[in-house]
């Protein structure tokens, strides 16, 4: 086992054949529930109403400036992964940086291309920043800089309540308070995307998720999920003695993240 894991203290308890079959099969009914439920709630997605963009956000790409439909890249779908940025470090949040390395390669990209969906990245650093940090990381997804203009107050990724009133995943500044969250935590960049549809030469907002509701593009999340230790993170309902701590499972335990 590798230096830096600890061996394990606490393990399942041991069964015969017949009562893991019977434990498993009591299992999979809710987890059908859950994959129906799931279905569902895509359904119901795929209804959503649209908004229009109406304000002209302007963006800094490798040609220069840009507006928003000028992402599509010719397609009607687009899907904006919010690049956190670390002002102190300049430098890119790890966990986006682990997103950069296994979900925005090529062979990804053309999966989602070929379903008529454009993926990239938009984060309100300097484009300089980030062209020196995408380089640095040997990228060649679509990068954009908003030049810390409206766009990620607006779509409440980047928090300052001297921009924009405080809210995040649909939650007043009022009601993240009241969920324990500290004035400090409710700054600066934090976890989101957002979805847009283009029809002509029109672009609509269609959906943003924030925090938990993007651990389905985690590509560690699904795995981890199905063993018997699981994320192991702090907030998790696990046995006594299950390993746990506080980092993302996203990330890997030598980082840390906003």
């Amino acid at each position: 086992m590798p230096a830096h894991m600890p061996e394990p203290t606490a393990y399942p308890d041991v069964a015969t054949r017949d009562e893991w079959l019977q434990a498993r099969k009591k299992l999979l009914a809710r987890e059908r529930e859950v994959t129906h439920l799931r279905d569902s709630v895509n359904a119901d997605r795929k209804r959503l109403p649209m908004v229009k963009v109406d304000k002209d956000y302007v963006f800094e790409g490798p040609q220069g400036e840009l507006r928003l439909i000028d992402m599509f890249d010719g397609r009607s779908q687009l899907y904006i992964h919010h690049f956190m940025w670390i002002d102190a470090l300049d430098a890119g949040c790890p966990s986006c940086t682990v997103a950069g390395d296994l979900q925005f390669n090529e062979q990804s990209l053309a999966l989602l291309h070929g379903r008529d969906l454009t993926v990239a990245c938009i984060s309100r650093a300097p484009y300089a920043s980030i062209a020196r940090y995408r380089d640095s990381h040997g990228w060649t997804f679509p990068w954009y800089s908003s030049n810390d203009n409206d766009f990620t107050y607006d779509f409440h990724v980047t928090l300052d309540p001297a921009r924009a009133p405080i809210e995040y995943n649909y939650s007043s500044l009022e009601e993240l308070r009241a969920n324990g969250l500290t004035d400090d935590e409710l700054r600066g960049d934090l976890p989101g995307a957002s979805v847009f549809l283009r029809r002509g030469d029109e672009v609509f907002h269609t959906y943003s998720a924030y925090a938990r509701g993007l651990d389905h593009t985690s590509v560690g999340y699904p795995f981890l999920d199905l063993t018997p230790y699981g994320r192991q993170e702090a907030w998790e309902d696990v046995p006594a003695g299950w390993p746990q701590d506080g980092l993302a499972g996203g990330v890997p335990r030598e980082e840390t993240c906003h």
